[in-house]
Order: structure tokens, then sequence, then C-alpha cells
């Protein structure tokens, strides 16, 4: 990774705060869209605990048309290592319930893939691996560049710009740049420079997570190996394997008002497995679920966006994937603006867009950690037929509560915009639920995947701009493909075939660069204001 240093005033189009997974994409994206974004990280190395374990289809998405998503499905467990999940007594212990879910070689091997609702189904990686894959594509990249040991001291913005003052090394020094993204987490030094903060739950669950290195959990897990085995001893826990083999990461759940300084860690891992096991700690991180969103996600021209803008209790990783979802929605916003297609008041969308998600995540997240950390009989560990029927009726509960969080593709393909300024005919804010989403074209909801003939996914065929996807051939598309070229739109045109009319119920659709429907109709558009519309211009569905 190229290294930045400067004795004067530096420059950036983007200053982009935080180099986690959401600054990593936002600045990837930027740079792939001709916006030079320069990324500040003031930690030095990587953290050495794992944090999120789960990367979302929607996410995979993402990563698909940035190019990563082979390369990160390739890495974490091993190709033919099971994502399944169980739920154990311990994991020495009676199975209680299991979830069976393919490897990611079976993924890649495109197996049951006719079912699938998306092209990239999620994958099980912990960003121990994630960030170095993101971060090594950065490094190929031109006018990206990532700099590590650099905290921000300030900003200062002004009407055309905005000045950070950082340091390194104990030099200080100014980057000038049009604007700046604050993506540096639950302790944000932009959010707290904007003075914005945090809304809702202060405490859900509190948790100790412990890394370790055990050959012995590899060999126990190996007659029936799972992604996550949950257990039920003295505390809820879930025991997740990081590398396949004798890298592991234990959570425990305790109540908000608990002191978790007084647990200790190697008891809780023993009480997780059903005896002492041999292992070396690697790590040992106390900290509390919470359910809380900022304020606001801009001010001027300064934006936060994943755990910076929102922080909640990580059930399905939830927290990095809507990152990540923030960073797909602004960096198009942003790069619009920056080669002049787009008025800078587009940027004023992006709150109005992804703050409503995040509350509906944060509180539908907050529902399902709640349903998830109920109370469980005891009797779950006697012998015979009482501990039987206590298992079951366990069983019975995590069958509904369970299967949606681990293929929850609700968030992934059912979060929206139809409110937004910069989509027209959208019927409001429909409420987002972990297993809800309908696979048809909507204003406002991503584009859902088909797979064309040549083998390719709706998804791959749309353009890095705006695309006008046309599903009768009988409609022109001159008077879209004249209008975009006299507004310096970039547009791109693809047919589909007219099979799926449930899927894509009209002639038209105006997709947009994050792969949301901008608009569906026919051929008596208004494509001059439309467009107009979809780059933040003018209101054509208000006229």
């Amino acid at each position: 990774m190229r290294q930045h240093t400067s004795s004067h005033e530096d420059r950036a189009d983007v200053l982009v705060v935080g180099a986690g997974p959401t600054g990593l994409t936002l600045a990837i994206d930027l740079a792939r869209r001709g916006v030079a974004c320069h990324v500040v990280e003031e930690t030095e190395r990587r953290a050495v605990n794992p944090r999120c374990n789960t990367t979302s289809a929607r996410s995979m998405e993402i990563f698909r048309r940035l190019g990563l998503a082979d390369d990160i499905r390739r890495a974490g467990l091993p190709e033919d290592y099971p994502m399944s999940v169980q739920y154990r007594t311990t994991l020495r212990g009676e199975e209680v319930f299991r979830i069976d879910l393919p490897s990611a070689g079976e993924v890649l091997a495109g197996a049951g893939r006719d079912r699938w609702p998306t092209p990239e189904p999620q994958h099980r990686i912990s960003q121990l691996f994630l960030e170095p894959i993101l971060e090594r594509h950065a490094g190929k990249l031109p006018g990206l560049t990532l700099e590590r040991g650099t905290r921000l001291v300030e900003l200062r913005q002004y009407e055309d710009h905005v000045e950070a003052v950082v340091e390194s090394a104990g030099t200080t020094r100014v980057i000038r740049c049009s604007y700046v993204v604050g993506c540096d987490g639950a302790h944000s030094a932009v959010r707290r420079q904007l003075g914005i903060r945090y809304q809702g739950v202060e405490a859900i669950q509190k948790f100790v997570s412990t890394f370790v290195r055990s050959s012995e959990l590899g060999r126990l897990a190996a007659p029936d190996r799972a992604w996550t085995y949950w257990t039920y001893g003295r505390r809820l826990a879930s025991l997740i394997a990081i590398d396949g083999d004798e890298l592991w990461l234990n959570h425990v759940a305790f109540d908000p008002g608990h002191d978790t300084d007084r647990e200790d860690p190697e008891r809780l891992l023993n009480e997780a497995v059903g005896g002492e096991i041999e292992h070396e700690v690697l790590g040992v991180v106390r900290w509390t679920g919470r359910q809380l969103v900022a304020e606001r996600y801009h001010e001027g021209r300064v934006f936060l966006a994943g755990d910076a803008a929102h922080i909640w209790i990580p059930v399905g990783g939830f927290g990095m994937n809507a990152g990540i979802q923030d960073a797909a929605t602004l960096s198009w916003m942003l790069a619009a603006v920056h080669h002049g297609w787009a008025p800078p008041d587009l940027l004023t969308a992006y709150e109005r867009e992804r703050k409503p998600v995040g509350e509906q995540f944060a509180g539908a997240v907050g529902s399902a950690a709640r349903a998830s950390l109920a109370d469980v009989s005891p009797d779950i560990h006697l012998p015979g037929q009482d501990g039987e029927r206590a298992r079951a009726e366990l069983a019975g509960r995590l069958a509904v509560t369970e299967p949606h969080r681990y293929s929850p593709d609700g968030f992934s393909f059912g979060y929206h915009y139809a409110s937004s300024p910069l989509v027209v005919g959208g019927e409001g804010q429909a409420v987002i639920s972990m297993g809800g989403y309908q696979e048809r074209a909507q204003p406002g909801f991503r584009l859902p995947h088909s797979w064309l003939d040549d083998g390719r996914s709706v998804l791959d065929v749309l353009g890095p701009d705006f695309t006008l996807l046309r599903t009768d051939s009988t409609v022109a598309v001159e008077p879209w493909t004249d209008a975009a070229r006299e507004r310096g739109i970039p547009l791109t045109v693809a047919d589909l075939p007219a099979r799926w009319p449930d899927r894509y119920p009209t002639a038209l659709l105006l997709v947009r660069p994050d792969q949301h429907i901008a608009w569906m109709g026919g051929a008596d558009a208004r494509p001059d204001e439309l467009l107009h519309t979809v780059t933040g211009r003018l209101a054509a569905h208000q006229r």
C-alpha cells in the first residue's frame, strides 16, 4: 500500500477517515468512478480480534460489482467447510437444532443456483480475512492512497471545501478536500467534530468475546463441522469457526446490567465446550450490544457511514453490512457531483435514504436479538425424557426465530428508498423485516436478480452509472439516450428478455448506479424530467 506523506497542504477530492470495510469499500468504489480518494486510519495495524464474521448477500453483490466477490468467497474458511449453524446443550453435549447451509465451494460451483434470489449468496468470512483483501485491492487502484498511523485532529468547513487537520508521528498537517466521510467507527472522531449524537438504546446485552487458538477444538468439531455452535451452558454462547481449524471466537451474552469484568474468559469457554479444553487465548473483548443511530448523517460537506452512523447488536453481521450499503449509496452520489452530472443538492438525499434504513435495521435487529436471547429452560441438560421434552420445545422455538436470522433475505433485498426524492413512483416506506421481500421490481428497491441465457445475472448487465433496461423492444430508447447526452448523464441501455413479466412488469426500468430502481414505466415517459429528478434537479413526481 502506498504511504502518503507531505510537509505542505495536501489535496484530495474525498478524504475517508477510517480503513475498515465501510471506508475501504467507499474508497474503492470512488476510485473506480474516477474520484481521487485519500484514506487515513489511526491504527498502525488491523485489529487482532475478529469482529464481523458474515458478509451478507447484498454486500457480496456490491463486491461482485467491484470485481472482488470471488476473491472474498475463496478466503476465510476452507471451500469445503459447511456454513451450517448448530444449537447444542454444549459442544460436547446434545444437539437441539441445526440449520444446514452450503459451503463456499458449493456456492462457487453453482449448486442450486437456479433457486438463489441473488448471484452472490452470503458468505461467512471473518473481518480478519476480509479487510486484507479490500486493502490489497485498494492499493492497486490509481487515485487511491491509504495512510495508517494518522488521526483526525480537527475539521474546518468552508463553502467550497473542507480542511482536515491530521496528525501522524507527532506532526500535524492540513488536507484540503471537497468532501470528508467519517467511516471511523463507534467512537468516530468525525462525528464528535460535528457534534452529532447517537439516539436509541444504550444497552441490549453485554458480551465477553474470546479469540482462541485450539487444535483440540478443531478435532472436537471435525466429525460434524459447523460455522457456529450455539451452546446453552451457564450462559448463552456462540462458538464461531474462524479458519476451519484452530482459530475460534467464543461470544458469551449477559444481561445489560451484568458486571462482565468479573467473568473469566477461560471458564466461559470451558462452559460452552462442556469441559476443559486445551487452548491459547489470543484476545479478549468486553463490549455492549446497542441499538443506536446518529441523529444526522451529514453536516455540510462532511458525511457519516458505517458504525460512525449506526451501531447495533451484531445479529447477522448487519453492522458492517449496513455500512457497506452506506458506501454503495454515497459513492455514486459523490462521484456524480464530482463529475458534474448532478448538482451538490443530490447529496442531501444520502441521509434521507440511509437514515430511515438504519433506524429500521436497528429496530429489527434489536427485536431479533431479544427473541434469540430469550431465557432457555435448564431442563435441556437433563437426561431421559424430561431432557428430550425440553430440547424438543426449544427446537420448536428455534425453528421460528432462527432461519431468517441466518438467511436474512429481507435485510439484503427488502431495504429500499421508496420515499427518496430521487425515486419516482415509490409507494412509501414499507417496513423492513429479516425474511420479507418481493422478487418483483419496485421503485426504490434493489433490482431483482434473474439468470440470463449467457450465464450472467441481470445485475451484471447494469452499467457503472444509470442503466435503462428495456423488456419490450418496440419501445424507443432514443428519447432517453438523447436526453441523457444533452445533460451529460452517463446512461447504459440494455435489453432484457420479456419472459419475466411478474418480476419486471414494465417496458422500461431506470436503474441507479447502486442497482436500486429509480423509476419504472413505458413509452409515455418524459425522459428529460425523469433524468432531472433522479439526479436531484427536478421533482417530476411532484408536478
